[in-house]
């Protein structure tokens, strides 16, 4: 079975963690809100510091969320949001989305936010979350999708910056317009009834402009994106410098508005 071979582009700066710790299931999972009731059994893979995991535990109480990441350290602080929020319903454990160890029909929802993008090999991540969700249970992932990012005014330098990002993406094993090919893996990966849809996230007014270019700029420089792209040969330290400066710009230019859309598939098992 394969096991996980891509390098998680972003890694966990907190730069990172910051955009992060933003997102709730209001913004970053209304597609799938629907579907969820009192008493489920969730499993939330890639749940990063557990923001999307808290709202859903909060939804689907006395039901339970298993909350799975790669890396065992963003689980702590999983662990620290979901005790803050005072949440008895929430369980963690280190998993590899290729090879889930858990039985087949595990899990009434199977949720991934972000993650397929990132994965060596989608196509068995779905397959996997397929394996362990029962029967009449959905299957749910949403990506943002890098080559539709769009952005106002126009810059030379943040188009550079997207050609640069989808690079190294697909250098280090993963799919950075992954929004896109979600019904695609999904229909490989065997699901028949999908429901496919799209939305956005939108950065526009001084606070939102402020936060995300700021957030971009410092992952620029000193994430283990950053790292990543001079080691591989994509970009110098100067060029990422220059490219910080051009998204501290960008944030600080009363017109600017910035739109990421996402692909969202809903699978029926």
């Amino acid at each position: 079975m394969a096991r996980e071979t891509a390098v998680y582009t972003h890694g966990h700066h907190e730069s990172v963690l910051r955009s992060h710790r933003w997102r709730t299931a209001e913004n970053s999972a209304a597609y799938l809100l629907p579907e969820l009731r009192s008493g489920l059994e969730v499993l939330d893979v890639g749940c990063g510091p557990g923001t999307i995991t808290a709202d859903l535990a909060e939804l689907v109480t006395p039901g339970t969320v298993t909350a799975v990441d790669a890396v065992a350290d963003v689980l702590e602080r999983a662990a620290e949001t979901v005790a803050a929020r005072e949440l008895a319903n929430v369980r963690f454990a280190v998993a590899d989305v290729h090879a889930l160890d858990f039985p087949d029909d595990s899990f009434d929802v199977v949720h991934a936010h972000q993650v397929l993008q990132h994965v060596g090999d989608p196509v068995q991540a779905l397959r996997e979350m397929r394996r362990v969700c029962r029967p009449g249970g959905v299957v749910a992932a949403r990506d943002s999708d890098y080559g539709a990012f769009t952005w106002f005014p126009v810059s030379p330098e943040l188009e550079g910056w997207q050609e640069l990002y989808r690079r190294v993406a697909r250098a280090n094993g993963g799919e950075p317009d992954a929004g896109r090919r979600l019904r695609s893996w999904a229909r490989h990966a065997g699901f028949t009834d999908i429901t496919s849809t799209a939305a956005a996230w939108c950065f526009a007014t001084p606070e939102e402009r402020a936060w995300w270019s700021g957030l971009w700029a410092e992952r620029t420089t000193a994430s283990v994106y950053a790292e990543l792209a001079v080691r591989g040969g994509h970009a110098t330290d100067e060029r990422l410098t220059g490219i910080a400066a051009a998204w501290r710009a960008w944030g600080a230019d009363p017109d600017a508005w910035f739109m990421v859309p996402h692909g969202e598939v809903l699978c029926r098992v």
